[in-house]
């Protein structure tokens, strides 16, 4: 090939590097375009139909996608359970595994599956929580151990005085019910026994005396005063009635409460020493209300507040001096009423109290309740001294035997499903059904 055939060289095109605004502008000259374009252009821009960037500039963060968080989530869980030192001992495992709530096999898993279930789930619950279960375990079983001990707490002093006043009150009568229990054993058998055949026999012709109408609810509960002249019932429609015996009139109404009445019973002392206008009868409610009444009056003399469930009975301690109420807050008190404070809140019963009565010595006091279970309590030290079982349903009435001796019964224990209980008193006793009153 000859020098003179060469080769056309190519003209490549320029590369221009930086800012393009002075070519553009020779480019623009060039062709013709006047300085009109760039102020249509402007008014374009201002106008806001052509946009253009202020430079601002924004950060763009770094985000994370989900699927990458829970990958890093995941091998970090690996991480921590590498760390993770579980016991070998399968019964250690599977005690582990109940302490944290997990089933202690799965089927089919063997020991070392359980312990790699174990692993897994310490890394993402943490160690610390098997620790903290067996803190919780071991507090649960002290405190269940504490529950199941006896405690006392520290009464009010007011307290302190009734139990010796109630001490110095019932000793001496427990002394008289002894030397009469110690001159009827001295009596002979035989005549003992001629006195029971003729009260069986005087009981055996008993007859319906007399029958009135009480109410138009039922009637819950009646009592004759100590002189055995007046009746005074209770009824669910919320009236108290004092009535006269024998011949049944109706001497006064007490309007005071505003739901069902449990019982009213008369003072120890009433219609024998008290005064008309003084406290001869007590009251309580459903809606946890008690009243005080006096004979002269058919509007309540006093309140004693403190009850927030229902109170299904009262008695009067054999001093006259306190009253006892029992409640279904599973508990009964003791109200002195010359001192006007409630001095015993007692506990015991599981289940609401329902019936409540006094030793005639004044010493004792007989409970039972909705559980079923009659207790027995010493006043002078605040301890239930004997635990009766026996029944099956609720226990709705309790009495001691009028003498507190154990030649008769000495006590008498009704229940829901044992019948009616009524205890002779002179040879009277009432029975109570739908509004009706019967005397024998």
């Amino acid at each position: 090939m000859s020098d003179e055939d060469e080769v056309p060289v190519v003209k490549k095109a320029r590369i221009f590097y930086g800012s393009l605004e002075e070519k553009e502008k020779q480019r623009l000259s060039r062709e013709g375009i006047s300085t009109s374009a760039k102020d249509a252009v402007k008014a374009g821009i201002e106008a806001g139909h052509i946009n253009i960037s202020s430079g601002e500039s924004m950060e763009m963060e770094e985000r994370v996608s989900e699927r990458q968080a829970e990958v890093l989530a995941e091998f970090e869980r690996r991480k921590r359970a590498r760390q993770i030192t579980v016991s070998t001992d399968d019964v250690e495992v599977k005690a582990c595994l109940r302490a944290l709530g997990e089933p202690i096999t799965l089927f089919g898993e063997g020991p070392a599956e359980r312990r790699e279930r174990l692993r897994n789930i310490l890394s993402v619950v943490g160690p610390d929580a098997l620790k903290k279960s067996k803190k919780e375990d071991e507090k649960a079983k002290r405190t269940q151990d504490e529950y199941q001990q006896t405690w006392y707490h520290e009464g009010p002093s007011s307290l302190k005085e009734a139990r010796i006043w109630l001490a110095k009150y019932s000793l001496p009568r427990a002394v008289e019910r002894l030397d009469a229990a110690r001159a009827q054993k001295e009596i002979p058998e035989s005549t003992r026994t001629v006195k029971q055949q003729e009260l069986h026999k005087t009981l055996r012709n008993v007859n319906n005396f007399c029958s009135q109408i009480g109410d138009d609810r039922p009637i819950s509960h009646c009592q004759f005063s100590p002189n055995s002249k007046l009746l005074v019932t209770a009824s669910w429609s919320g009236l108290c009635k004092l009535w006269k015996v024998p011949d049944c009139t109706l001497i006064r109404t007490l309007r005071g409460h505003n739901t069902n009445v449990g019982a009213i019973s008369f003072h120890p002392q009433a219609t024998l020493t008290l005064e008309e206008s003084d406290v001869n009868m007590a009251s309580c409610a459903a809606d946890g209300s008690v009243k005080l009444w006096s004979l002269d009056s058919d509007e309540p003399v006093a309140d004693i507040e403190g009850h927030s469930m229902r109170v299904a009975r009262v008695a009067w301690h054999p001093s006259g001096r306190f009253l006892g109420t029992t409640c279904y807050d599973n508990s009964w008190r003791l109200w002195d009423l010359e001192a006007q404070e409630e001095i015993l809140h007692q506990e015991g019963h599981s289940k609401g109290v329902h019936d409540l009565h006094f030793h005639p010595d004044g010493s004792l006091a007989g409970t039972g309740g909705l559980d079923a279970f009659a207790r027995v309590w010493d006043l002078r030290t605040g301890r239930c001294i004997m635990f009766l079982e026996g029944h099956h349903n609720e226990i709705y009435s309790i009495n001691f035997s009028p003498n507190g001796q154990s030649v008769d019964p000495s006590w008498l224990v009704t229940s829901e499903d044992s019948g009616g209980l009524f205890v002779l008193m002179n040879f009277h006793f009432s029975f109570l059904s739908y509004g009706l009153i019967y005397f024998f």
